[in-house]
């Protein structure tokens, strides 16, 4: 049984940073690439950045130059570097199997100004 679990947010001042994290189970990890995406209150669920099999990255505008995504197989782990984080970055932050229905159950971000 897939099972997708986001841990690492939490409430921050605008400008702060946090890594999100996002370990896989009942998978073999390193075949999948991996997403991260965030929903607002109000918002339609959207992209943040996703990661292939082969470790090529790509971001959404709106976070290139301040978020990075990474993978660990070993620890079957997907991060999410946030720096110089803006209180439009709050949302939830949920992780995803690329190509998949396969969704974790999110972790609140907060970013107060």
């Amino acid at each position: 049984q897939v099972h997708l679990a986001e841990s690492g947010g939490g409430l921050v001042q605008a400008g702060g940073s946090l890594r999100l994290s996002c370990a896989a189970s009942g998978i073999i990890f390193s075949r999948y690439g991996v997403g991260w995406y965030r929903q607002a209150p109000g918002k339609q669920r959207e992209l943040v950045a996703l990661i292939t099999v082969g470790r090529s990255t790509n971001y959404a505008d709106f976070v290139k130059g301040r978020f990075t995504i990474s993978r660990d197989n070993v620890k079957n782990t997907v991060y999410l570097e946030m720096n110089s984080l803006k209180p439009e970055d709050t949302a939830v932050y949920y992780c995803n199997l690329i190509g998949f229905n396969y969704w974790g159950q999110g972790t609140q971000v907060t970013v107060s100004s």
